[in-house]
């Protein structure tokens, strides 16, 4: 799995404006996006590394030399959805309209297929030379989106066309070419994924075959448009997602006392887990010999989606999900009424169905009557299906 699918990489110029790209990485951040600075070495004079990492939260680099055996340049490159340049001097715009290579951004920006955006910020008379108004030209005609400067004071007492624009335009333009908004934004989402495990003995455990997958994913999905996400995972070996912070359990018992933690902090909680319908009502302290498993006597575990359903707040969305093998609409129908869930949904898991594979098919249920068919595809895709279901459940009134 990917970290976030957002993944910006924001070139910063030599330019004095490279300090109000500061401010932009922020900005990135709070609307979902992740975010990896590549300063050209000129823009080191204005601001420094230290700056940048402790802001991105992430290494950074300005050569191709610098990390030799993980040739910086082609992995940014293929992790990059899209790549922002602000600012953008007009040194950097001739020598990206030259295809030149002599720094590490440059080679980024030859090496990626991402979509591509430039800010340009200089000196009204370098911005207006015709040298650089060719060199604009040239990089639209290769499907740079290149945003003119702002007319206003420059450094010194100069006024005119070139000066930096304000983080909000950059952050609609961009959105714009990004082609989605963090529709979560200020919005907290609590996740479940994976199964519980509960133990028969310290090597034995009554668990089921979820592997945590679509939790994960929508988990992800719901940080990369905007929202802050907590993740609970049990018994998941999938890696972390960065920019969502986690809580791992392994028993249904844990798995209650962390929703219970985290429940009236969320404005959306999505119960994945799927959780082991019955528990020993014994553990054994040491192994149990073969021959002494007979039997084990078995306790119900705890209806956890039911419990947050009874115990929400007035605005909370609660989504559900259900595992069916026969009559799996009827099914679904049943449990959604009897958990109090706003949406559910249900797939087909015959034969080992969706468990551990990277792809789903089922339907989304809504308290409203609402019935979904999702057809086969990535459990990315579902994921945000949910959401922008549970978006509009948000959206309304008295929701």
């Amino acid at each position: 799995m990917s970290s976030s699918g957002r993944e910006v990489i924001l070139g910063v110029g030599g330019g004095i404006a490279a300090y109000k790209a500061c401010d932009l990485v922020r900005r990135l951040q709070d609307h979902g996006f992740l975010v990896t600075v590549v300063p050209t070495p000129a823009s080191l004079n204005f601001v420094g590394t230290a700056t940048w990492e402790a802001l991105s939260g992430r290494p950074v680099l300005t050569q191709v030399w610098e990390d030799v055996p993980g040739v910086a340049h082609i992995q940014l490159a293929h992790n990059a959805d899209f790549i922002l340049i602000a600012p953008a001097t007009a040194d950097l715009i001739a020598r990206v309209a030259q295809g030149r290579a002599d720094d590490l951004l440059t080679n980024v920006l030859l090496a990626s297929s991402a979509p591509k955006m430039m800010i340009p910020a200089m000196h009204p008379n370098m911005w207006l030379n015709p040298s650089t108004v060719e060199n604009v030209v040239t990089l639209r005609s290769r499907g740079y989106i290149v945003i003119d400067p702002e007319n206003g004071r420059l450094t010194g007492s100069d006024i005119g066309p070139g000066r930096f624009p304000e983080t909000g335009r950059i952050l609609d333009e961009f959105h714009q070419m990004v082609g989605e908004n963090a529709d979560f934004l200020g919005r907290k989402i609590l996740v479940t994924a994976g199964g519980t495990r509960e133990p028969i003995d310290p090597v034995r455990f009554i668990g089921n075959r979820s592997s945590g997958r679509q939790g994960y994913a929508i988990a992800q999905a719901g940080a990369a448009r905007g929202a802050t996400v907590h993740l609970i995972a049990a018994n998941c070996d999938l890696p972390d997602i960065e920019g969502v912070s986690i809580t791992r359990v392994e028993t249904a018992s844990e798995l209650e006392t962390a929703i219970g933690q985290h429940f009236d902090w969320c404005d959306v909680f999505i119960m994945c887990a799927a959780v082991a319908d019955a528990r020993p009502v014994r553990q054994g302290s040491e192994k149990i010999k073969k021959g002494a498993l007979t039997s084990i006597e078995l306790e119900p575990t705890p209806d956890l989606l039911a419990k947050a359903s009874r115990g929400r707040k007035a605005g909370q969305v609660i989504v559900g999900f259900a595992a069916e093998t026969q009559d799996h609409i009827a099914n679904a129908e049943t449990k959604l009424r009897e958990k109090g869930a706003d949406l559910l949904y249900v797939n087909d898991v015959s034969g080992g169905a969706i468990f551990g594979s990277d792809y789903t098919r089922g339907t989304v249920i809504s308290k409203d009557g609402t019935v979904i068919t999702v057809s086969e595809g990535r459990k990315e895709t579902l994921a945000n299906v949910l959401l922008d279901q549970v978006q509009n459940r948000l959206s309304l009134p008295n929701v």
